[in-house]
């Protein structure tokens, strides 16, 4: 029997890292994580990372997929649509190293017109910059500290396939808020890919795996690591402007000291099985605890 049950009530991806996120009702999943979700990635002209914590703005660039294209929204400028590779067409692509966080990968440089419209936009001064797609041919694997025994994929996320929030948890931090007299927050600050109704606040913490069932078989991940929290969610999506309020109040009861008190919220998570089934808003879970 499951020790705890419930249901999702919403899915999010981030086709790009650090770039402005997309509500989805339903998501293929992958051995990386959600389909999509930061399968692309912005670098600089040294191959390095580039996110909110250098340019906060990034938050407004929206992207939409379409069949092998990215199209790249943004105040005051022009939509671009640019082609991209499918998992077994990427020879007319050429490859790029760069840097996440510490790991070096080969990516698929997306070309000189995406690499223009980011500079249009972005305006770094000493800065170039490109959008790179994660190469289906390389392999970048979760640490193995936390992943255990099992090889664990990850694209361009932090460092985790999934991240995992239950509605309990940020209606706690709302209700601190709402005490503090500030107006709460939604989910999507905290840039999860699932949403889960039916546990008490932080409870996510305690969770060993999650199943969801479905009509071509399970999808189970296990939820491996709390998540430490940067100043990203300080980050308004609507005025890009820092409010530092909100590391302050998870501050003040989030600091984990198993995990030298950082601040954590939600649970990263790698994928067991599951892969080309699909989740739903709405579908139900059953998950074991950690004993």
């Amino acid at each position: 029997m499951p020790d705890l049950s419930g249901s999702i009530t919403a899915l999010y991806i981030y086709p790009i890292k650090s770039c402005a996120g997309l509500s989805v009702p339903s998501a293929e999943i992958t051995p990386h994580g959600l389909l999509y979700d930061r399968q692309w990635l912005i670098v600089d002209q040294t191959g390095r990372f580039q996110t909110q914590r250098q340019i906060p703005h990034l938050v407004w660039i929206t992207p939409s997929i379409g069949a092998q294209t990215l199209t790249l929204s943004a105040p005051a400028q022009p939509d671009i649509t640019i082609p991209t590779a499918s998992s077994d067409q990427h020879q007319q692509f050429t490859t790029k190293e760069v840097q996440i966080w510490q790991d070096r990968v080969p990516a698929l440089d997306l070309g000189p017109r995406a690499s223009q419209w980011l500079n249009d936009y972005l305006q770094v001064p000493g800065k170039t910059f490109n959008l790179v797609q994660f190469d289906p041919r390389a392999t970048r694997l979760s640490d193995r500290q936390w992943s255990g025994d099992q090889p664990a994929a990850v694209q361009f996320a932090d460092g985790f396939a999934i991240n995992v929030i239950s509605e309990a948890s940020i209606a706690l931090f709302n209700q601190k808020r709402l005490e503090h007299d500030m107006d709460p927050i939604e989910a999507d600050r905290f840039r999860p890919n699932v949403v889960v109704a039916g546990l008490d606040a932080h409870d996510e913490d305690h969770i060993k795996t999650m199943v969801i069932p479905t009509v071509s078989g399970p999808i189970e991940w296990a939820l491996v690591k709390p998540c430490p929290r940067c100043q990203i969610p300080d980050i308004d999506p609507q005025t890009s402007i820092s409010d530092p309020t909100i590391t302050a109040l998870l501050s003040s009861y989030r600091q984990i000291p198993h995990m030298d008190h950082a601040i954590c919220f939600g649970m990263n998570g790698i994928v067991h099985t599951g892969a080309g089934r699909h989740l739903h808003v709405g579908q139900h879970w059953q998950a074991t605890l950690n004993l």
